[in-house]
C-alpha cells in the first residue's frame, strides 16, 4: 500500500496481539534479504516479510509507512485480511514492527495479496522481491468516474535491494525503472492493466559517500537496467497466477 505516514520509529506494542515465527532463512551476513514470519494476529494467521537492513542504508519508498527518502533500519510487508478493518494502517504496521524488536526507523507496507506466494529475481546484485494481489486492477490514467476505494490493501508491493549507493535523483529515478518493468511485466503476463490502486514499491541502497552515489538508475543505466530485469521477472513470476 502507498504512502501515509512519514514517521518510521515503532511505538511501543499496544492492542495488536501478534506472535510469529520465522518460516524461511534467515538473511545472510551483508546480505538484506525478506525472512518470511508467520503471525496469528486477532485470531486469524497471516504471513510478513521483513528486511533487517542494518545501518547504513538508505530507502526510497511510497511506503504507508516511513515513506520517501532517508536512513531506514528495516522494510516490512505485510499481509492483511480481505476485508481489512482499521483506519490505521501506518500505526498498525508500526504495532507489527514493534512485535518484530524491530527498532530505529524503517518502512512499512501492507497487501491482502497472499505474502508467503512472494516472489524474487535477481540480476547483477540486484533483488527484487514482489508480493502481487491483483484483484483490483486497472490503468492509472482512468476516467474520473472510474476511482477505486480510498484504501483497498490489494496491491502489488516491490522491494528491490542493491549493493550500489545512489544519488537522491536516482533513487527516485531506481523506483520510475522498477514501476516501468511492473508495467512491461503485466503486459507480458496478459494483463490489460498497469497495476492496482494501491501498489508500492521500495528501493534499499547503501547511503552514498563524498562522490554521492551513482547519478543514474534509468532503464538503460548499468544499476537500472538490473533493477528493470530482476522486478521484470519477480513481477512476471507473481502475475501469472492471476490469469
Amino acid at each position: 500500500m502507498a504512502a501515509g505516514r512519514t514517521t518510521a520509529d515503532p511505538p511501543d506494542h499496544q492492542g495488536c496481539a501478534i506472535s510469529s515465527v520465522r518460516l524461511g532463512l534467515p538473511a545472510r551476513r551483508g546480505e538484506p534479504r525478506a525472512d518470511l514470519r508467520d503471525r496469528h494476529e486477532d485470531g486469524q494467521r497471516l504471513h510478513h516479510l521483513v528486511w533487517r537492513l542494518g545501518q547504513g542504508v538508505r530507502v526510497c519508498s511510497s511506503a504507508v509507512l516511513g515513506g520517501g527518502i532517508g536512513p531506514r533500519a528495516w522494510i516490512l510487508n505485510a499481509q492483511v485480511p480481505g476485508g481489512y478493518p482499521r483506519l490505521d494502517p501506518d500505526r498498525h504496521l508500526a504495532e507489527i514492527a514493534a512485535a518484530e524488536g524491530l527498532t530505529g526507523p524503517g518502512a512499512g507496507l501492507m497487501t491482502a495479496a497472499d505474502v508467503a506466494a512472494y516472489t524474487t529475481a535477481r540480476d547483477g546484485g540486484v533483488t527484487a522481491t514482489v508480493t502481487a494481489g491483483l484483484g483490483v486492477r486497472g490503468w492509472a490514467a482512468a476516467p474520473e468516474d472510474d476511482r477505486a476505494p480510498s484504501f483497498r490493501p490489494g496491491t502489488v508491493n516491490i522491494v528491490v535491494t542493491l549493493p550500489a549507493a545512489l544519488s537522491d535523483a536516482a533513487l527516485v529515478n531506481a523506483v520510475a525503472t522498477a514501476t516501468e518493468a511492473k508495467v512491461q511485466a503485466l503486459l507480458d503476463a496478459g494483463l490489460d492493466c498497469s497495476g492496482t490502486p494501491t501498489d508500492a514499491v521500495c528501493v534499499a541502497a547503501p547511503e552514498p559517500g563524498a562522490d554521492g552515489g551513482e547519478p543514474f538508475a534509468g532503464p538503460r543505466s548499468t544499476w537500472g537496467a538490473r533493477i528493470a530485469r530482476a522486478v521484470h521477472g519477480a513481477v512476471l513470476a507473481g502475475a501469472r497466477p492471476a490469469l
